[in-house]
């Protein structure tokens, strides 16, 4: 009789016991959902891993996200992904060598230009702005933490992700004249210094391949059909697509906006479509989810059941996700400044 992927998983679960911890991106399938002990977005897959005390750790979801679990895990833990070719197109918009080329071009005129990263990202940029005092961010926290890198220096190099940053700009109010957007072809020869230096944000042109397709044409359609329909979006779509939506934030946020809304309502999500359709079938019912745009990421999407399967099978045997020191200290130092700028605040 054959063994099917999911008794494979249940029987590398009892193997392992406690030694195993699976964690899961929101934009994975249901059919590798189902599986994991902790599902969330980046900011809480970050914070999750510091309280992990498995032995092996299954991240479920792109290649950066399971390299930023590498740098945060702790000495002794092991973080593997099911498919190691499971990349991020926006996180290769900014290869480390340019990114680092580039912001040592814009410091070289004694301006302290602070680099703040999206954690779409490599771990070669993310050592980059631990090494000149910068961090990381999330959709969740990009503005707490443009905030923030503003108040280090004399400026900020956003990257890789254009939209997060216009879109941030946006809701803090810096002003589109107080913005630039690098011109980083030939290796950032094309840049105006002058232009670059009166500018507060300097904006790296990366994006996501998903969200950028999602367009306020897509709203005032869904709304002209739904009258009344709530919708909320991803701030890694643009601009014009947020400004066009009821409200914008991280998948943890438009989770909350599906729950939040009234009885009875339709609500237009515009995000990858694993997520909207697993939020329309738990509020069947009760409320209508449909997704804004028929949108999925391919890389995600590169992380299967039979995969996972795969892997947990022979999970002592498997080859890590493997950081070098000389990237992992610098870049634990800018995503513990993130995690340090954006802790819970307790009250007295």
């Amino acid at each position: 009789m054959n063994t099917s992927p999911s008794q494979v998983i249940e029987a590398a679960r009892r193997r392992l016991g406690g030694r195993l911890a699976i964690l899961a991106h929101h934009y994975q399938h249901d059919d590798v959902v189902r599986h994991a002990d902790h599902v969330g977005d980046s900011l809480e897959l970050s914070r999750k891993i510091a309280e992990l005390s498995a032995e092996y750790i299954v991240f479920c979801g792109v290649s950066f996200m399971a390299e930023t679990a590498a740098i945060l895990a702790a000495p002794g833990q092991k973080v593997f992904i099911p498919d190691a070719r499971a990349s991020c197109v926006m996180s290769e918009m900014a290869p480390g060598g340019l990114a680092e080329k580039i912001a040592l071009k814009l410091r070289a005129t004694g301006r302290n230009l602070i680099p703040l990263t999206y954690v779409n990202s490599s771990g070669r940029v993310k050592a980059l702005c631990g090494d000149l005092g910068g961090s990381v961010c999330t959709s969740a926290n990009a503005a707490t933490m443009l905030t923030w890198a503003l108040g280090q220096g004399r400026g900020v190099l956003f990257l890789p992700d254009r939209m997060l940053g216009e879109n941030t700009c946006d809701r803090l109010g810096i002003p589109p004249e107080k913005r630039q957007i690098l011109d980083i072809r030939r290796e950032g020869a094309l840049i105006d210094p002058r232009a670059a230096q009166k500018a507060e944000v300097l904006l790296w042109p990366g994006r996501c391949v998903v969200h950028t397709r999602i367009t306020a044409g897509h709203i005032r359609t869904a709304r002209a059909a739904h009258p009344g329909a709530l919708v909320a979006v991803h701030p890694e779509c643009p601009p014009q697509t947020v400004r066009e939506a009821d409200a914008a934030g991280s998948t943890s946020f438009l989770i909350r906006f599906v729950q939040e809304a009234p009885a009875g309502a339709t609500v237009f999500i515009g995000t990858e479509e694993n997520l909207v359709l697993r939020l329309a079938a738990r509020y069947a019912g009760e409320k209508t989810v449909i997704p804004l745009l028929a949108s999925r990421c391919s890389n995600m999407a590169k992380i299967t059941e039979e995969k996972l399967a795969a892997q947990l099978a022979n999970l002592e045997n498997e080859p890590p996700v493997v950081v070098s020191n000389d990237i992992r200290e610098p870049a634990k130092l800018a995503v513990d400044r993130m995690l340090a700028a954006c802790a819970p605040r307790t009250t007295p």
